[in-house]
């Protein structure tokens, strides 16, 4: 399988619209891949929590529309990162969109945890319920947003479902860049799964962002990582490794549920 990491910066001085044609441009020059990810909130800034109002759309907005169009014309699966979705009830969520090779979208997830504790993200925008998962013809994604990577038990949810490729679009800052690291390669190794993590380059709201986007396999070894600028990360890896890794190493058929007395 070949995944085409795109790690966009985000510009304070570049319009929404003008990033929008930007990362449809990246995306359809990455024809020959078989996945292609966006990161967090790309066409806003994660942090740029001021603008999260003006920018909302709805889900088949302008983005939407945008990513569909790229995805056909390159024939790629798109993980179009995540755009500030405003529901039909005004509601706000943070929501991620997937679309086929032929532009229709098959998934749509609104990320579960919200950042910010009492500010921001988490007092701005509404909660997702649902975990998704989307099943690719070589491997079936499980789909999660920044800030998710710390909760295990969503992934734990999302390999109960069947995920072998954990997907984690994000807008992750640089002064935490050590935990991103650390919690892609443990998210794969508890999980024996391979994880595609997904962040910005640039500032979002003065809030520089840690770029170094990075695939990992089951075993936890890390099998390409980005810099810190704007840069698209290609990797091919055999999604084989998973199921191979799990009957060598059956770990996850020792899992306790709790206590047994």
């Amino acid at each position: 399988m070949r995944a085409s990491l795109i790690q966009i910066a985000v510009d304070p001085d570049e319009t929404v619209d003008s990033r929008r044609r930007r990362a449809a441009s990246l995306v359809v020059g990455q024809r020959g891949s078989d996945l292609v990810v966006l990161p967090e909130l790309w066409p806003v800034g994660a942090f740029s929590y001021t603008a999260f109002e003006d920018e909302a759309e709805p889900l088949t907005g302008p983005t939407h529309r945008a990513m569909a169009e790229a995805a056909a014309e390159a024939g790629v699966w798109l993980h179009a990162g995540s755009i500030v979705e405003r529901a039909d009830d005004g509601t706000l969520y943070n929501t991620a969109l997937v679309f086929s090779p032929r532009g229709e979208r098959v998934a749509a997830y609104r990320k579960i945890h919200r950042f910010g504790f009492d500010q921001g993200e988490a007092v701005m925008m509404g909660a997702g319920e649902d975990l998704v998962t989307v099943a690719l013809p070589m491997t079936t994604l499980g789909l999660a947003t920044c800030y998710d990577l710390r909760f295990p038990e969503l992934f734990r949810g999302l390999i109960d479902a069947g995920a072998e490729t954990l997907v984690v679009a994000a807008g992750w800052p640089e002064r935490r860049r050590a935990h991103w690291t650390l919690l892609a390669q443990a998210r794969a190794v508890e999980n024996q799964a391979y994880v595609l993590a997904v962040g910005c380059a640039g500032t979002h709201a003065e809030v520089p962002q840690a770029g170094h986007s990075l695939v990992v396999d089951p075993w936890g070894e890390v099998l390409a990582e980005a810099g810190g600028g704007e840069e698209v990360l290609t990797v091919e890896f055999d999604v084989a490794k998973v199921a191979a890794t799990r009957e060598q190493f059956p770990a996850l058929k020792d899992r306790c549920l709790g206590p047994t007395g």
